[in-house]
């Protein structure tokens, strides 16, 4: 379901809605038609599955733009065991898990994230980013580059979905 832009949002806000939009889409398109068994298919040598990719994305999407409003606390950090192991957890779907559950956190995180995108009131604003080994130590990112990055992330994660759907039952999603 494409997200449906308030004509108030113009511009830079516009083409970065727009843009996450496209990617939402292409990486829910895997999914089309999936059983839950086919979503937690592991159909390559990796641990990815369909379901389990959209699972982790929704998990990102609702971290940076919690990072967005509340800076590093918002983030995880590598000290905590068990925020390993739900990062781990979160590319796979597991028992009780449905792909119509996991789709649907991810709706709504994707409006929540949209709305965020609509009133945030400085796309320049931006925190420190957490102590991390991947991270420069003391670099910041802006509002905009943390939703490129959540831009990137789910566009780069569509594609191995649509890897993992092809080699399911040769439907693609992207060409």
């Amino acid at each position: 379901m494409a997200t449906i832009f308030e004509d108030t949002v113009t511009g830079e806000r516009a083409d970065l809605l727009e843009s996450l939009d496209k990617a939402r889409f292409f990486l829910r398109s895997t999914a089309r038609g999936l059983s839950d068994e086919q979503a937690a298919t592991r159909s390559t040598v990796s641990e990815l599955c369909v379901g389990g990719l959209i699972k982790h994305v929704t998990m990102v999407e609702r971290q940076w733009a919690r990072f967005i409003v509340e800076g590093a606390a918002a983030m995880p950090t590598g000290d905590d065991p068990a925020a390993y192991e739900a990062y781990a957890a979160g590319f796979r779907l597991l028992p009780g898990e449905t792909l119509v559950g996991v789709l649907e956190a991810y709706e709504d995180v994707a409006r929540r994230t949209d709305e965020l995108v609509r009133t945030l009131p400085d796309l320049d604003a931006g925190h420190e980013l957490p102590s991390a080994p991947w991270f420069e130590p003391g670099a910041r990112w802006s509002a905009r580059r943390v939703l490129q990055h959540i831009i990137a992330e789910t566009a780069q994660h569509s594609g191995h979905a649509d890897i993992i759907r092809e080699a399911i039952d040769g439907a693609r999603s992207m060409g």
